[in-house]
This record gives structure tokens, C-alpha cells and sequence, in this order.
């Protein structure tokens, strides 16, 4: 009865018609209930002027310690999608899950990017089946900021977010664009075209276009291992937004979006006559005696086909005439569809996913507000898997069935202010989980500003989430190992995450924006699904944490100034200490997590912008890697343990800026550095390794599978007449 009830609540949250809290104050202006991420201007009156932004900054006034990267940081880069986005960071690191799908991944803290919040205007995003190709799925011209909060953020959004927050903000219904175009292409053949139109029909009225598509022409195998570096990709993707203002003040928004994204990967194989073969799922042949039998050619590969469709509807009401108090709803649905086939294994998985966020805010005052409310998630995995590997002879795992995963909480959030010198939020959530009961996550976060050049913040608490270890982890479908232990198992992860920032604005160059920061922030784990490449030799060892440890320290200095007018030096170093507890092995540090990473981004502006320069260099710190990975090219040992090494790259980008234009030429990884050693595994004949033994692996990534690549684009802006 207790798991019915729990369901029931779950989904009765979920169906509430619903809204970030955005409502409308008495100067036209949206205001963010939630105060997160701060006010916001959409106003149907805005003039256009010339201005120049920074790229990557630390938000001052926000009580948790929060980087915004703005659409000029946007702009830095060719930034094709939201993976591409973070190289002028050290906060977040970006990197390939394996050599076969092209899926990315992010680390924050040093931990995977699922322990990392997603969010969509607030909207909890990217989890589940969505979130190991999310990333790839945000074109990042879609996008106007991203604001990356570390630590335990606000609890109004839901129980999950670990080692932070990452809010994208998309363009918006109300901008004075009805039309921007943006196109490039990348010298691997891969293109990229993105639209995007935002129209209003009178002052109540507004809505915003956002259409992308991308896909590589040409496939590549640089270093010569017969797999393709990146895969045969194609992607269409499509966002209708909405936003009704009501002349008392209450805010509608709603939209839909839907996306289609195919893969094919993985091996390239010669016949006779020359002729290029790729994976074909319908006739591989796992056993190599009856491969080899056949006579014909049958590469090893993925082929990947995703398709989703997504709705959200939000309502913010003011409930006085001075926006006081007011509330605010969200409703949200996705349907994520992935069918999947690695060689000789499928993994054919549906999502439903319902979550839906009611909220009441009262401001009492300038020094005190308060936030209640109530939310819910519900997910549910319709999988058919079945692996197949190869030992001796063809042994199969599987299964297949409907797995309900559920949560729903109420929540409250007290906001303190004494001035500008010092803020607190105390929060508490409490959660009834389908299998796991009641848990209760508390949340703290204070700011202190002893004199206006200091800012001190401190915050800590409690997140949790249920794993889905085949998911998060898609990198183990291209390898050739069996599968152990709770790999069908949706374990509750519960970690806390406490740390503070300091930063010092100090009083020289040419902008007020001059600051150094120092950064602690740790995260430590009392219960986490583990997933063990070396307890076995050729397997797979899926387990709970239980009573074992942990943990990672992260460390951060930031360094920003303005030397002379519209020239801008940042800097950035990260230091990561990743430990946990294996079997077998006792406390060791994490495999394939980087010790440190440093960022030095230049920009210079010419007067009006008319030309942009822009170049970043990044050193990235050695990995520990797996034992079966010491005969790589690179790797050396240390202490009886085997590391990565160090590697530099670099970027630059020059934009040309016209009436409604801007053109721009640029180059990636201008050291042509690359992992060349990507397929570990026992060769055959001609030299490469062979997909079909226990012993393949691709998934040992640790550094960049591309070398140099080189872009080309334009960005196109229709400005609204005034």
C-alpha cells in the first residue's frame, strides 16, 4: 500500500499544470521567485546598443559561488552544442565516455557529470536514457547563458543535485530578434546550422523558434586502428517556447521540443575489392570460428538511434499587488526512446519521465522571505537488453521488464539579508522514496561581505538519486567484458557536499571586474553504485559502496583582470583529490579522473568589437588508468600505479563583426595532441585488436581522439526595427 501511495503522490505532482516561479513586479520587469539565479529584463521596450560582455565570470551578488558563462563566452569557441561549451572552464571538465559512441561527459569536483544537476530554466534535465549524448543535444547558439553553481545548491529544485548546478537559459520568446541564423563547418566535415526566431504578437503575446541541425559528411581513422574516430552522426532537433503576460502580473510559459539523433561507429573493414564496410546489426557474427567461416566481411560497431519529445508548462501568479507573495507552478514530460546494438549486444530502452514543482514565496521584507512547496519525479523504464560475449564459447546475460522509479518531497527554503553584508538560506527537503521510505536532505548556504572587496561564502548538504548503472556508464557497452554484480540494480546514491569560495576584487585595470578566488569544495559518499574494472580480470564488477569510502577534495583559484580597455586575461587552476575504495585493492585513487587542469583565456577587442581575438590554452593533468592499460602509448608508472600523461591544448578564434553579421574562423587543439592508443585488447593477424575477444575494450579514454580541426562560420542577427 505504502509503494502504491508513493507512486500516486508522485504522479499526481506531476500532472499539476506548472511554472518556474517568473512572475511580473510592478516595473515590467520578470523576477525569479525562486532568487537562484537572480532578476532578469525581458521587456518588449529594450534598446539595442553596442556593449561589451564578459565571457566567463563569478557572479558577485549570488549567495552560492556561481560561474556564468555569457553569450559572448558562448561566441569563443565554435560551440556547436552545449559539450563544446566548456573549454574556457577548469570548473568543468569535458571528455569522451568511449571511442565508439561519441557520447560526452562531464565531470564537476571531480565526479561524473550525473552527479551534477542539470537544469533547464530550473527544469531538472538530461537524466536517465537522455543523459549520456544530453550534452550533444543543446546546440549552444540556443543558448543565451549557462550559470555553473558548485556545491549543494537551493532545494526548491529537487533532491539530485550533488556536486552542483548547471542552469542553461535559452533565448527567449521576448527577444528583439526575429531572426538569427548560425552556420559552420568543421574541417572533419562535420556541419552545423541553427535558426532561431523570436516574434511578438502584441504586448501579451511572445514566442520563440529554435531549430538545429547537424551530422558529419566524411568519417576518419587518424591513428590508423581500423575504428572511427568519431561516429557517423546525424541530428534534428526542434523547440517551439511560449510566454503570455496577463496584465495583473501572472506569467504563462510553455513549449515543446522534439529531436531525432542517429550513431554508427565502431570498426571499418576492407573487402575484397576495397570497398568500405561498416557495422551491420542484423547480420554480426559474434563467434570469431563462425565469423571467420562465413568469408564475409563483419565489422564490429554501434548503432545508435534516439528519439525524444518533451513538454513543460509553467504559471507564476502574483498573489498581491507588490509581487510579495506569489506562486508558482512547473509541469513537465519527456519521452526519451533509445534503441542501441553494440556488436552483438542490444540495449532497447524507453523513459517516461513526469516532474512537476508547486511553490509559494512570501518576501516579508527586505531581511527575511521564505519558499514552501512540494514536488515530485517519476520515471519509468521500459528495457530489453541482452549481451552477448565471448569467452570460450558465446555466453548471454539479459533481461528485460518495466522498472518504476519514484520520489516526491516538500521542501522549505528561509532567505536571510542583513544589507549587502551578509545572507544566509537554510533549506530543508524531505522525500519519500518508492523503495528506500523517507529521507531528509538539509541545505545550507551563507555569504559574508566584510568590506565591499571580499566576498566569503560558505554551503553545504545532502543529495541523492537513483543510479541507473548501464546509463550512466554507457562506455562499458563497447567493451568485450562480461557484466557482474548489480548492473540491473537502481541503487540510491546519497552523498554530501560541503566547501566555501572566497574572492577578492581588487582595486586596479581598466574594469571593476578584477578579482582573484580561492576555491574548497568536497564531496563524500555514504552510499554509491560502483562500477569496478579491475576487481576481475576481463569482467565488469557492478556494486553498492556500502560501508566503504568515498570521497573527493577540489581545489580552485580563479584570476580575472583587464589589463587595458576591452582586453581580458582569466586564468583558472584545479586541483582534484579523488579516492574510493575498491575490493580487493583497499582506498585508491579514482581511475580516469584528472589531477588537475589549468585555463588561460585571452581576449581582445578592437573599439566597437568590429574584430575579435580570442585564444585559450589549457594544460590537463594526468589520470590513474586501469592495469590493462600499461602497454598505451603514453602511459608510464608511478609508484606501482599507471598514469596518462600531461597534455596541453590550445584554441584561437578571430571574429569579424558586420551590420547583422558576424563571420569567424578558428582551429581546436592546435597542438594536434591526441590519445593515439584508444582499443586495448588481443590483436590478430593484421596488427589490430579484435572487437570480439573478452579482453576489447574501448572505453579507456583519457585525452582527445581528435587532432587539429579547424572551423569556419557565420552568425546572422535580424534586429527588430525600433
Amino acid at each position: 500500500m505504502k509503494k502504491h501511495l508513493i507512486i500516486i503522490l508522485a504522479a499526481v505532482c506531476a500532472a499539476i499544470p506548472s511554472t518556474y516561479a517568473q512572475v511580473t513586479g510592478a516595473n515590467g520587469q520578470v523576477i525569479d521567485t525562486t532568487d537562484i539565479y537572480g532578476e532578469r529584463a525581458d521587456s518588449l521596450d529594450a534598446a539595442v546598443f553596442v556593449s561589451r560582455q564578459a565571457g566567463n565570470y563569478l557572479s558577485k551578488g549570488k549567495e552560492i559561488r556561481t560561474e556564468v558563462i555569457s553569450a559572448a563566452g558562448l561566441c569563443k569557441m565554435a560551440c556547436c552544442n552545449l559539450a563544446e561549451s566548456f573549454e574556457n572552464s577548469a570548473s568543468v571538465t569535458v571528455g569522451y565516455s568511449d571511442a565508439v559512441t561519441g557520447a560526452r561527459q562531464i565531470r564537476l569536483l571531480g565526479l561524473s557529470g550525473v552527479y551534477t544537476q542539470m537544469l533547464d530554466e530550473t527544469r531538472p534535465v538530461m537524466r536517465g536514457l537522455s543523459a549520456p549524448f544530453g550534452l550533444s543535444y543543446v546546440p549552444g547558439q540556443w543558448l543565451e547563458s549557462i550559470q555553473i553553481a558548485k556545491g549543494s545548491s537551493s532545494v526548491i529544485n529537487g533532491v539530485e543535485c550533488m556536486t552542483g548546478q548547471i542552469n542553461m537559459e535559452h533565448r527567449k520568446p521576448t527577444d528583439e530578434k526575429p531572426l538569427f541564423i548560425n552556420g559552420a563547418v568543421m574541417s572533419d566535415t562535420k556541419l552545423d546550422l541553427n535558426i532561431a526566431s523570436s516574434l511578438q504578437m502584441g504586448y501579451k503575446w511572445s514566442t520563440v523558434l529554435l531549430g538545429h541541425v547537424s551530422g558529419n559528411i566524411a568519417t576518419h581513422d587518424m591513428n590508423n586502428d581500423g575504428f572511427l574516430d568519431e561516429p557517423k552522426m546525424l541530428q534534428f532537433n526542434l523547440s517551439n517556447r511560449w510566454l503570455y503576460m496577463a496584465d495583473n502580473g501572472m506569467q504563462i510559459r510553455f513549449g515543446v521540443r522534439a529531436l531525432q539523433d542517429s550513431r554508427h561507429g565502431g570498426q571499418v573493414l576492407k573487402d575484397k575489392d576495397g570497398n568500405k564496410h561498416l557495422y551491420d546489426k542484423d547480420s554480426f557474427i559474434l563467434n570469431p570460428l563462425e565469423a571467420a567461416a562465413t568469408g564475409k566481411v563483419n565489422p564490429w560497431g554501434s548503432d545508435i538511434f534516439n528519439r525524444s519529445i518533451n513538454g513543460y508548462l509553467k504559471i507564476g501568479v502574483p498573489l498581491n499587488e507588490d509581487n510579495s507573495q506569489n506562486i508558482a507552478l512547473i509541469a513537465d514530460y519527456s519521452y526519451q526512446d533509445m534503441d542501441s546494438y553494440f556488436g552483438a549486444t542490444q540495449y532497447l530502452a524507453g523513459q517516461h519521465s513526469a516532474y512537476a514543482n508547486l511553490l509559494y514565496q512570501n518576501v516579508i521584507n527586505d531581511s527575511h522571505r521564505f519558499t514552501l512547496g512540494l514536488n515530485g519525479t517519476f520515471d519509468r523504464y521500459n528495457e530489453d537488453f541482452m549481451r552477448k560475449y565471448w569467452m570460450i564459447t558465446v555466453e548471454n546475460q539479459g533481461w528485460n521488464g518495466i522498472t518504476d522509479l519514484a520520489n516526491a518531497g516538500v521542501f522549505g527554503e528561509y532567505t536571510f539579508h542583513a544589507g549587502d553584508k551578509f545572507s544566509a538560506i537554510a533549506g530543508l527537503r524531505g522525500d519519500w522514496f518508492l523503495k528506500e521510505g523517507f529521507k531528509v536532505s538539509p541545505r545550507v548556504t551563507l555569504k559574508y561581505m566584510p568590506i565591499d572587496e571580499i566576498v566569503i561564502r560558505a554551503n553545504g548538504g545532502r543529495g541523492l538519486r537513483y543510479s541507473t548503472p548501464l546509463v550512466d556508464n554507457i562506455g562499458v557497452f563497447s567493451t568485450g567484458k562480461a557484466f557482474a554484480g548489480a548492473y540491473d540494480k537502481h541503487i540510491l546514491e546519497d552523498a554530501w557536499t560541503f566547501g566555501g569560495n572566497i574572492t577578492y576584487y581588487m582595486p586596479f585595470g581598466a574594469s571593476s571586474n578584477t578579482y582573484i578566488s580561492f576555491d574548497y569544495f568536497r564531496t563524500q559518499f555514504a552510499q554509491q553504485m560502483v562500477v569496478d574494472y579491475e576487481h576481475y580480470q576481463n569482467q565488469i564488477s557492478f556494486y553498492a559502496l556500502n560501508d566503504k569510502r568515498s570521497y573527493t577534495d577540489n581545489f580552485q583559484v580563479d584570476f580575472s583582470v583587464d589589463p587595458v580597455e576591452r582586453f581580458n586575461i582569466t586564468a583558472t587552476f584545479r586541483y582534484t583529490n579523488a579516492r574510493i575504495e575498491l575490493e580487493g585493492q583497499g582506498l585508491v585513487e579514482k581511475p580516469m579522473t584528472s589531477q588537475y587542469k589549468g585555463v588561460l583565456n585571452l581576449q581582445y577587442a578592437t573599439n566597437l568589437n568590429k574584430w575579435i581575438f580570442d585564444f585559450t590554452a589549457s594544460v590537463n593533468g594526468p589520470s590513474r588508468v586501469y592495469g590493462f592499460m600499461k602497454d598505451m602509448e603514453g602511459i608510464k608508472e608511478r609508484n606501482g600505479k599507471y598514469y596518462s600523461p600531461v597534455y596541453p591544448l590550445l584554441y584561437a578564434q578571430v571574429t569579424r563583426r558586420f551590420k547583422g553579421w558576424d563571420v569567424y574562423i578558428g582551429a581546436e587543439n592546435l597542438t594536434n595532441f591526441r590519445q593515439k592508443d584508444v582499443i586495448v585488447g588481443t590483436k590478430g593477424a593484421d596488427g589490430l585488436v579484435n572487437p570480439r575477444f573478452a579482453s576489447f575494450d574501448a572505453s579507456c579514454i583519457w585525452g582527445p581522439l581528435m587532432g587539429i580541426k579547424a572551423h569556419v562560420g557565420f552568425r546572422f542577427t535580424l534586429w527588430k526595427k525600433a
